[in-house]
């Protein structure tokens, strides 16, 4: 079948593959939801190198990400070239209309993975991304305690956050900033900004990159920020039993809802009623200055440099030994045992 996404049709094969078998839903289902938060999708994704989270077979079989630009890529969807930690690099593709973003829900795409930076400037995000991610003994309900005063923080350094949920358990709140600085530099900011919540709160917030210290909190995952990590865009759908979407959500809201109220069924009239209520993020760019002070006064007030990267990562200038605590402390009780 062929949908109108835009006024450029978009062909759909297999609608009635079942994607969703506990609900029954179905591509058609994915598509038309796709089609109906058209205008916030296109406006999360805009411009930005987007890794396709793709699900052929459903969210019951395997998955698998896709960061190349598909070989039969339609030359009305621009791609950029990015840069890996690895040194190489690829062309993504760059959504630009929503019949982008049925294109790739066609190839089984559920979640849409886009890069901080625009296709313009590739090297300079503009947009810095916190992810509230609760751990084992926590849920939605701690995620929120955390961002009421997450939005505290952000308010002292000059900043304003977007809150979303993530589909899942978490909330992810995005704060739209000046591209004038590299990922290493917005990683560095979303480090003081946790380490800041976790002084206020730390009975409740962690920065702990080792699962093994976090306890039952909520974990500041800073890791997020560096490249080629991402976060799953507004309104993507999570590919969950229920089929669930990253909600844009108001702050007067967040303690009011939960994250299955909003799904590829109800998402729609919700959108229908408020509209994209992340839409006017892309009216601001705020600066980095002063949580970054506030980066350069925990090195040296408090000792507290950078953090671990990802074990997939290269080894980074500055970086702590990429060691969880308790091996380290094995391996200096056998060091001391053997002198």
């Amino acid at each position: 079948m062929e949908l109108d996404a835009g006024g450029r049709p978009v062909r759909l094969s297999n609608p009635d593959k079942v994607y969703f078998p506990d609900k029954g839903y179905t591509k058609r289902d994915v598509a038309e939801y796709f089609l109906a938060v058209g205008g916030g999708i296109t406006r999360a994704l805009r411009d930005r190198p987007t890794t396709l989270q793709r699900f052929v077979d459903g969210v019951t079989g395997e998955f698998f990400y896709q960061k190349r630009a598909p070989k039969n890529l339609p030359d009305w969807i621009p791609t950029a070239r990015i840069a890996f930690p690895s040194g190489r690099s690829a062309d993504e593709i760059c959504p630009t209309e929503v019949a982008a973003v049925l294109w790739a829900a066609n190839l089984g795409t559920l979640t849409f993975h886009p890069w901080p930076v625009r296709r313009d400037d590739t090297e300079h995000p503009d947009e810095l991304r916190i992810d509230l991610d609760p751990q084992p003994g926590t849920d939605y309900a701690d995620a929120v305690t955390a961002a009421r005063e997450l939005r505290a923080v952000l308010d002292e350094h000059g900043l304003r956050g977007w809150p979303k949920t993530s589909g899942g358990r978490g909330i992810h709140v995005f704060v739209p900033i000046e591209p004038r600085w590299t990922f290493t530099e917005v990683r560095r900011a979303t480090i003081a900004i946790g380490r800041d919540l976790a002084r206020r709160m730390p009975d409740r917030v962690t920065t702990a990159w080792w699962k093994e210290e976090r306890g039952e909190r909520i974990f500041v995952d800073y890791n997020q920020t560096a490249r080629d990590r991402t976060i799953a865009s507004a309104y993507s759908v999570r590919p969950f039993p229920h089929a669930p979407v990253s909600a844009p959500l108001r702050w007067e809201e967040i303690d009011d809802v939960e994250p299955r109220d909003f799904d590829i069924r109800t998402m729609p009239k919700r959108y229908a009623e408020v509209g994209d209520l992340h839409a006017d993020m892309e009216a601001h760019a705020f600066s980095l200055d002063k949580v970054l002070e506030l980066a350069e006064r925990d090195e040296r007030d408090r000792s507290l440099g950078d953090m671990p990267y990802p074990p997939e990562y290269p080894k980074m200038p500055g970086e702590p030994k990429r060691v969880q605590p308790s091996r380290a402390r094995h391996d200096e009780d056998e060091d001391d045992a053997t002198a």
